[in-house]
């Protein structure tokens, strides 16, 4: 991003400044020196010294991660050639029994390597010459000599042997899986590697031939299909920071027979094996720890960001690690012969770092706003920060005008190419001579502005230089946010999804209806292996054995597995109470079909708005989205625009995981109805949402001319009167709402769009009045609780629907755990959050007691500040708690769960749920949605009353959440608990009945029977194909050596319903396991040839005796007198419609044998060519 580099010249501007001279001199000698000036200087200052210092690194001290990450995008500006990096720190602390992500080490240890081994010229490992890190990472410890732990490096032509390469990666911590889906993974599948690298944006797919590497590519995660090549090759630092030597096996056996409290974490070490919290032993199992500046070159410098803050944080840091300590391990003296000894992983000091570096001959740099009496350097900044202009054109005007007036510079920065032009627009409208340039230039243009497009957070005036500095934040109070577009990953071309089957699951067959999942075998049948499904269903007679049927993998099309009860009753084969069932679910589902019909037709016959294609004020709102878009995230904007485009008024639904972008979607949505003159409504269900959806659309709309109200509650009624009479003369463009909005009293003036947000929390009257709007009003529905991607496909067509299913990018799965209420655990999660300055939500669900535990907690963590908020609070006192927990003016809220649905507050990282036995599993996920929003690593800890026995669900729920942490889990969690509600939403409740009788998916698709029976559009009749013939055709083992991917492969297959599907299975198989064996082509052909039998009505072809049966097959005379000319010996049995034709032989003679495999698959093709191509 070598535009966002152009401020290098600013240094040559203040090269002359008094302070900026001294900075040169000081940075000669080794020394101490305090530079006292505002915030804003700082980044420019720092440039300064580093450019000043002759050898070493500079190693920059901040408060918190966020703000390392902050100063090292602004340093990159005024340093556009130097080595910038970030060390972040674990998002655990150094004793918890929890491992920092491979993200996380993966950063670091690149770090590691490049300051133990620089490579000039490199690209993965060039010098690093300013290094910015919290306080909390540069007090930790680290396992010696990790930074001398060689990546695996790869590059397309290199020799290396495939199997040491794998053991290689798994040495440094890769968790091997058979779908790479996060960093730190890796999936081995015959000459393939798949490898997912901390440090890379996708991962990587290495082919070798032998031990050559072949081809370096990247994938996506999503759809597992290959991307571009990888040019720079694979470079693979380790992913853990305890890394399992033979010495450190050893070791953990020996500390594991001392200890029984760590016997089981030290067995899984000993043996190998990589176990979550391992880290928190390393001080006792890897040795020598060091910190950060140890590993330094010789004369690097220090420079503290504040360091009065730093001081009391680093106070903090060593305080709150002792208490996880003793939280985590204060079991640790009982049954062990004495606690283990973890000294040496403990925090070091502050004063030990400045010593250390002073004693290597390096500088310490002091910046501070507060100037103190010492003895050592002062240099007084002479600057001052910039007003805020909060997008007053004509004040920010006025300033700068004034600015160039007295002969000073003036250097504007945006990030945004659109953000630039608007402002010369607006210098040139109000006479300000101003010019676009790629870089400052030396020496300044006198009276002229210079508008830069980089990164400046905040600007400032430098009165000595006169230089003035406008970054896009003072002038517009917002900015819009570069991102590196480069990496887009593609749109998905369909997710992987494996059919993971286990033993006693149970399924659906088309034809025999619910049974049982046994396993997957392989038999020989005519001399060809086949693999089949056994599922098992109840005994024809009673007191036998099950039934078992075997299903072949080219019937997978005609299964699915069951959703919709606990546990079903499993039919008998060839009974008819299947029969009876599906002829009930179908009868029922012709009701609603009917009503969805009568719905989508007075949908298409209405005439609604048809909306213009995007203004540039639109391409700015969403350059302006400080986040990259996931590929669901743009495939859903582009359909909503797409769909207020269309004359017929929109009806779509949004489904999406908590926290997976909808809000975004509606804002773009809603600005683009605003630009063609048209009133929004956002209907949200609390008022809670109300106040934090109006602070995001006024936030993101706030460089614009768009007029923003709430109505809820809250709004006191002077205001009501007048957002009322706004919205009747068309003055308000927005208004959010709860079901106020719905009342005869609030009247648009052109109402466009409705957007409801949370549609599952509204009841039926609020949607019928939706309906009567809904005629010719675009309408936009989001729901977070997830509707399976069946029914997006039955219900398309009456309602259109968007699914989004990839998590954010940089979003971390919130780490859970489960267990009983411990006051030191608790005292310690609150501390470690205040330690990052984020916020806690502690839910206690009852009214009466919650002061009670709200004053508890103030005596466990005196210093946080601390509310209490619930449903029955008047509404002032409520909204007031709230918005101070927003403006992160409260540390800890202690609430109910009135925070459940969709409160958005990306600072709150660490949930602690009171009586979590007491919730439901859907409650405890979207309360888990609260936590986890932005970068930083989030907690939730649902504790039970470990003196009150568990019950038998509440256990059940407890050990569901603690396992599907994944991201996207509330599409399993919805298995689970979620699924028939949301189609019982959708189609009505009555339905859940017949659900539960034939399986979710079956009943959908007959939901999609009976639409296009309404339609008059011809049924989808489910042939299903049986193809029994000496044909060897399966995937073998060592090509796909995973029983739920080969499960997915042969489903892949069994679905195909046309060549070119099969094609693109055929691709996708070749792109992530290499070149096809012998017995896949033929599986292929077997599904071409299955194709062609569908398309031709043909329902079995199988192999008999002597002769080769079809049926049906009806021919006319001519045709069947050909067949007979053709094949000699064919019989066709008109009653019975079956075509009997003598097996091909490979020769005429007697004996001769029989033709297998693809030469039989080519004789049926000609055969089907003869039976039915025209002549």
């Amino acid at each position: 991003m070598s535009d966002t580099q152009q401020l290098a010249g600013l240094l040559e501007l203040v090269r002359s400044d008094p302070a900026f001279v001294s900075i040169s001199e000081q940075a000669q000698v080794a020394s101490t020196v305090d530079l006292v000036g505002p915030a804003v200087i700082y980044p420019l200052a720092i440039a300064q010294i580093r450019q000043s210092q002759e050898s070493g690194v500079v190693l920059i001290l901040t408060t918190t991660g966020r703000a390392a990450d902050e100063l090292a995008a602004d340093l990159s500006a005024y340093l556009p050639d130097e080595g910038i990096e970030v060390f972040p720190s674990w998002e655990t602390l150094p004793h918890e029994r929890l491992s920092p992500s491979a993200d996380t080490v993966g950063r670091r240890m690149a770090v590691l390597r490049r300051l133990a081994h620089p490579i000039i010229g490199s690209v993965h490992a060039p010098p690093i010459t300013v290094l910015i890190t919290s306080v909390r990472a540069a007090l930790q410890p680290i396992v010696a000599d990790l930074g001398d732990q060689k990546p695996v490096e790869l590059k397309i032509g290199d020799q290396a042997s495939f199997t040491e390469t794998v053991s290689r990666l798994v040495a440094l911590g890769y968790e091997r899986v058979d779908l790479v889906d996060r960093r730190g993974q890796i999936a081995v599948r015959g000459g393939i590697l798949d490898i997912f690298p901390p440090t890379q944006e996708h991962p990587i797919r290495v082919e070798f031939w032998g031990d050559d590497v072949e081809e370096l590519r990247y994938f996506a995660v999503v759809d597992q299909r290959s991307l571009e090549h990888a040019e720079h090759g694979l470079w693979a630092p380790p992913v853990r920071e305890l890394l399992l030597t033979e010495e450190v096996k050893e070791k953990a056996r020996l500390l594991g027979a001392a200890h029984v409290e760590v016997a089981a974490m030290c067995e899984y070490i000993a043996n190998g094996q990589s176990v979550e919290g391992m880290e928190s032993l390393s001080s006792a199992l890897a040795g020598k720890m060091s910190p950060l500046h140890e590993l330094l070159p010789p004369e690097s410098s220090l420079i503290l960001v504040e360091p009065e803050r730093i001081n009391s944080r680093a106070l903090d840091v060593v305080k709150t690690a002792e208490e996880f300590l003793t939280a985590g391990w204060h079991s640790a003296a009982v049954g062990g012969a004495s606690p283990i000894d973890l000294s040496g992983s403990m925090f070091t000091t502050m004063s030990e770092v400045v010593r250390e570096v002073r004693h290597r001959n390096g500088s310490v740099w002091n910046l501070t706003q507060l100037p103190r009496e010492r003895d050592d350097a002062v240099i007084t900044l002479n600057a001052n920060e910039n007003n805020n202009y909060h997008g007053n054109a004509e004040l920010a005007g006025r300033d700068i005008a004034q600015a160039l007036g007295i002969g000073s510079t003036v250097v504007v920065t945006a990030e945004g190419h659109g953000s630039i032009d608007r402002i010369a627009e607006e210098f040139d409208s109000q006479g300000i001579s101003a010019v676009k340039s790629e870089s400052v230039a030396i020496p300044a243009i006198p009276k002229v502005a210079q508008l830069i497009t980089a990164h400046v957070d905040r600007g400032f005036h430098l009165v000595d230089s006169q230089l003035w500095v406008f970054s896009e934040s003072d002038l517009m109070g917002a900015k819009s946010v570069l991102k590196d577009l480069r990496k887009m990953p593609s749109r998905r071309r369909g997710a992987i999804d494996p059919l993971t089957l286990n033993s006693g699951d149970y399924i659906v067959h088309e034809h025999h209806g619910v049974g049982r999942y046994v396993e997957m075998i392989t038999r020989t049948i005519g001399g060809a292996e086949r693999e089949y499904l056994i599922i098992e269903y109840a005994p024809s007679k009673r007191g036998q054995p099950a039934d078992r049927l075997f299903v072949p993998m080219d019937q997978l099309d005609l299964i699915t597995r069951y959703v919709g009860g606990e546990a079903p009753s499993v039919h008998r084969l060839g009974g008819a109470d299947w029969q009876k069932a599906k002829g009930r679910a179908r009868k029922a589902v012709k009701e609603i079909a009917g009503e969805l019909i009568r719905l989508y037709a007075a949908r298409q016959a209405s005439k609604g708005y048809s909306f213009g294609p995007d203004t540039p004020w639109q391409g700015e709102l969403e350059d302006a989205f400080p986040y990259v878009e996931t590929p669901d995230q743009l495939s859903t904007i582009d359909e909503v625009k797409r769909d207020m485009e269309r004359q017929i008024p929109m009806d779509r639904l949004v489904c999406g995981d908590v926290g997976f972008g909808k809000t975004e979607i509606a804002i773009r949505a809603a600005f683009k109805a605003v630009q063609d003159g048209k009133q929004v409504a956002v209907l949200v269900p609390t008022t809670l949402l109300v106040q934090q959806h109006f602070i995001t659309f006024s936030e993101r709309y706030s460089a614009f001319p768009v007029k923003v109200a709430a109505l809820s509650r809250f709004t006191p009624n002077s205001q009501v009167k007048e957002i009322l009479e706004g919205l009747a003369q068309g003055t308000v463009d927005i208004v959010i709402g709860t079901h106020r909005l719905l009342t005869r009293s609030v009247n648009f003036k052109d109402l466009g769009l409705v957007i409801v947000d949370e549609e599952q929390r509204f009841g039926v009257e609020h949607k019928e009045h939706l309906k009567a709007l809904r005629t010719n009003v675009d309408v936009l529905a989001m729901s977070a609780t997830p509707i399976p991607r069946t029914l997006e496909m039955a219900v398309t067509g009456i309602r259109e629907m968007s699914v989004i299913q990839t998590p954010p990018e940089e979003r971390h799965p919130v780490l859970t755990f489960v267990g009983p209420y411990d006051e030191k655990q608790i005292t310690a999660a609150i501390h470690r959050e205040l330690l990052r300055d984020g916020q806690t939500f502690f839910i206690h669900n009852r009214v009466e007691s919650i002061d009670r535990v709200a004053a508890r907690i103030r005596t466990l963590v005196p210093e946080a500040r601390i509310a209490v908020a619930h449903g029955q609070m008047d509404e002032g006192s409520l909204e007031q708690v709230i918005v101070q927990f927003w403006e992160k003016e409260i540390d800890v809220l202690v609430c109910t769960t009135i925070v459940e649905s969709g409160i958005d507050i990306p600072n709150a990282n660490t949930l602690i749920v009171d009586r979590a036995d007491k919730f439901g599993l859907s409650q405890m996920h979207q309360l888990r949605g609260r936590v986890g929003r932005g970068r930083e690593r989030a907690y939730s800890y649902f504790l039970y009353d470990p003196n009150k026995p568990l019950t038998e669900t509440a256990h059940e729920r407890l050990a569901t959440i603690a396992q599907r942490t994944d991201l996207g889990s509330g599409m399993q969690i919805a298995l689970k608990d979620l699924e028939i509600r949301g189609a019982g939403n959708m189609l009505g409740g009555e339905q859940s009945g017949h659900i539960a009788d034939v399986g979710f998916d079956l009943y959908l698709r007959l939901v999609g029977e009976a639409l296009s029976e309404y339609k008059n559009e011809p049924a989808k009749e489910v042939n299903e194909v049986r193809v029994e013939l000496p044909i060897n055709a399966s995937i073998p083992t060592g090509y796909v050596p995973q029983e739920r991917l080969r499960l997915e492969a042969y489903k892949r297959l069994a679905d195909a319903s046309s060549d070119q599907s099969v094609d693109e299975v055929v691709a996708e198989l070749i792109d992530r396991y290499g070149a096809m064996p012998g017995e896949l082509e033929a599986l292929i052909g077997v599904a071409r040839f299955r194709v062609s039998a569908k398309s031709a009505g043909i329902q079995e072809v199988i192999a008999t005796g002597k002769a080769i049966r079809l049926s049906p097959v009806v021919l006319p005379e001519s045709r069947a007198m050909r067949v007979a000319r053709v094949y000699p010996g064919s019989k066709i049995k008109g009653a019975t419609s079956i075509l009997l034709v003598p097996k091909p032989t490979s020769g005429t003679g007697i004996g001769a044998p029989e033709l297998r495999d693809t030469q039989l698959l080519e004789w049926l093709h000609e055969l089907f060519t003869v039976l039915f191509s025209n002549p």
